[in-house]
């Protein structure tokens, strides 16, 4: 039912934004051991930063943030690109704004056409007015850093690095890592999933999920004719790999000398334990990805459409703890599948097959 003038707003519940990057630890760490400075150099700056602003990013997360209030116009972004010139001082310099002719930069041209993607999908498909839900303005930053290897999501903004050129191209390349960023935001406004242990991966998982779908929705692409690869055209020439992630077959994204072999599991037999990247957050995050894999295979057609509402429907419904386990969350998307389709239905079936191939099962 539509809010009446006359019905009180609930007041927003405070968000934890975290800091979040597309390039995960354990591909950096890797380069950062090469006897080659080319690679070494940019991966041992790029960790520098990250460990940085990621320690910056917590004691902002303490404070709390706050939604803002609805916007005018709310069913239309509102982006704002600015221009880092190769600093890390932010946002940079404005130079793109929404009215704007298209820039002679082709990294902020595909900025701006990257956040209007993503807002297009939550719009246009959940009906969502930007990724606060509320009409927030998409700002992004280009050109971050030297040699940066790396974009994130900072709790307010997108920001992109142009890559080494060696190993990694410019980062506003792949409409599905913009799509996977900005995700991390609606995370933050909605479950506001803890960026630690199986909630973490289900954090990085949910932005691997909706990134995919924004790159599908913007295609046109069914769920056979996707490629179901997180960040397909982000690695330079000569490098042995396909992507940063597959969803569709974790841990064969890439197998290069560099970078080394893809470490995502695809199921819980392969679950990894350690401490580090957060307790595997970009590793673990291969399981559930490989289950909406598999519903939206079983499915068929457009991915966004079923797949996808029902994730939507998990991660927006208020049931989902901020601690929520691979399990908690399975059995939302199986109680999901029942409430908007029917327990007789496909859709409910291949939720539940889906996780089970997985390893994961219910409480």
């Amino acid at each position: 039912m539509k809010e009446t003038v006359t019905q009180k707003r609930t007041a927003p519940a405070p968000t934890t934004p975290v800091f979040c990057t597309i390039v995960p630890p354990h591909i950096l760490g890797k380069l950062a051991e090469s006897d080659d400075p080319a690679h070494h150099e940019p991966a041992r700056r790029t960790l520098e930063h990250d460990a940085l602003h990621r320690t910056r990013r917590t004691d902002l997360a303490a404070q709390s943030l706050i939604p803002q209030e609805a916007r005018a116009a709310a069913d239309k972004p509102n982006r704002t690109i600015y221009d880092a010139g190769h600093q890390q001082n932010l946002p940079g310099t404005k130079v793109h704004a929404e009215s704007d002719a298209p820039s002679k930069d082709a990294s902020v041209n595909r900025a701006h056409a990257g956040l209007g993607a993503t807002f297009e999908l939550y719009l246009k498909v959940y009906g969502r007015k930007s990724i606060d839900g509320a009409g927030l303005p998409l700002d992004a930053t280009v050109h971050y850093g030297e040699k940066y290897d790396n974009a994130f999501w900072d709790g307010q903004r997108m920001v992109f690095g142009d890559g080494d050129g060696t190993l990694f191209k410019d980062f506003t390349i792949p409409v599905d890592v913009i799509g996977h960023e900005l995700t991390h935001g609606v995370t933050q406004y909605t479950a506001n999933l803890d960026y630690q242990g199986q909630s973490g991966a289900l954090n990085e998982s949910v932005s691997d999920v909706f990134g995919s779908l924004i790159k599908q929705y913007a295609l046109g692409q069914s769920a056979d004719q996707a490629d179901w690869l997180i960040g397909a055209d982000l690695l330079a020439p000569g490098v042995h790999g396909q992507a940063l992630r597959s969803m569709k077959a974790p841990g064969t994204a890439y197998d290069d000398p560099q970078l080394g072999k893809d470490p995502q599991p695809a199921t819980m037999a392969g679950y990894v334990q350690t401490a580090e990247d957060n307790g595997g957050v970009h590793l673990n995050s291969g399981i559930p990805n490989h289950a909406f894999y598999l519903v939206a295979s079983a499915l068929g057609g457009k991915a966004w459409e079923r797949a996808g509402q029902i994730w939507y429907d998990v991660l927006t419904g208020g049931h989902l703890t901020k601690n929520a386990q691979f399990a908690d969350f399975a059995n939302l998307t199986v109680q999901a599948a029942q409430t908007r389709y029917g327990s007789s239905g496909s859709e409910h079936e291949a939720v539940v097959k889906a996780w089970s191939t997985v390893g994961v099962t219910g409480k």
